[in-house]
């Protein structure tokens, strides 16, 4: 008897000692998902946002009637990972084509989901767009300027998928929100630009927009209103995303910000911002430069807001209908 209990004993350890084996071994590490930074979620940033503003609340719009929704719809695989979207859109008796909107959602780069901005898209798709909440690989899976690459990726996805949801493909706008604001700005400035283009996923279909919203995205990391890079305290969420300070390599920080980009070429751009400065950095440079190349470009702030106002009442509804009123007038859809 005690031969046998010696024996399994060993066999016991053989076991865990081929699963350790196999956990570490380089092949079983590659196929294992990313670390997820839940740090940033709505709950959370509710949480930390009531203490100074108590009559808030979560916004938890009725869904327009008519709208419906496809969920977790593979886009682009980069390695082991397939990277979704969820579309919304409304059934129109009549087909016709429709301007669409990728919103893409803010986290520092590393935390966040698409699932925040799905009240958002749902009012967007009631209104007769189509709304698209896509992922992107965060600075734990990818440093810059791998989102950059998978959200063009996704618009191509929206272009090269126009005839199932009736896309107009040349009315499609991004819509971003803190350093999804960024991205947004970022694939928007910078349309057509080699640089940010891999062509690995529907490289026969543009990834440039025609209108970009920007709520509360940093626009000029390298600016006196940027508190990104300052990583005397804490490492900056800007920094980890670029994989080293900018004093190292400045030149990474100045051609991931959409200033750097403006041009004649630049499509209309509307802000939205809180009463949070940093957050909306080299705004005024970019409005102006809009201005003197002649690019449409409107300004809302709320002063007295906190920087996640796009998920609370009683900033969300404003927020809304001052992109939907940017966008129709863009568009020209009435």
């Amino acid at each position: 008897m005690h031969h046998i209990v010696r024996a399994l004993g060993h066999f016991s350890s053989i076991v865990v000692l081929l699963l350790l084996l196999m956990l570490t071994s380089p092949a079983t590490a590659q196929q294992l998902p990313a670390p997820r930074d839940t740090s940033f979620s709505t709950h959370s940033a509710y949480t930390k946002a009531k203490k100074q503003y108590p009559n808030i609340s979560i916004a938890r719009p009725l869904v327009p009637r008519g709208v419906k929704s496809q969920a977790n719809v593979a886009y682009c695989t980069r390695g082991t990972h397939a990277l979704q979207l969820d579309v919304f859109y409304t059934k129109h008796k009549r087909r016709q084509l429709v301007p669409a909107v990728l919103i893409v959602h803010g986290g520092g780069w590393r935390s966040g989901d698409r699932s925040q901005h799905v009240p958002l898209a749902q009012q967007l798709a009631g209104k007769g767009y189509v709304a698209v909440t896509a992922e992107y690989r965060l600075s734990t899976e990818a440093p810059y300027p791998a989102a950059v690459l998978d959200l063009k990726a996704a618009i191509r996805w929206m272009r090269a998928n126009a005839h199932k949801y009736s896309i107009d493909t040349t009315r499609i706008a991004v819509w971003g929100f803190s350093a999804g604001g960024q991205l947004a700005a970022l694939v928007g400035t910078t349309n057509g630009a080699s640089l940010f283009e891999d062509n690995t996923c529907y490289p026969t279909h543009s990834s440039n927009v025609q209108a970009i919203v920007d709520a509360d995205g940093i626009l000029a990391f390298i600016h006196p209103e940027s508190g990104e890079g300052d990583d005397r305290k804490n490492t900056s969420a800007a920094t980890y995303w670029f994989g080293s300070p900018k004093t190292e390599h400045p030149e990474l920080w100045e051609q991931a910000s959409a200033l750097t980009h403006v041009s004649a070429q630049t499509p209309p751009m509307l802000f939205i911002n809180s009463g949070v400065d940093r957050m909306h950095a080299g705004r005024d440079d970019v409005r102006r430069k809009l201005e003197q190349y002649g690019v449409y470009t409107e300004m809302h702030q709320f002063p007295e807001a906190p920087h996640p106002f796009p998920l609370f009442n009683p900033w969300f509804e404003p927020t809304v209908q001052y992109t939907i009123d940017f966008l129709n007038k863009v568009f020209k859809t009435h």
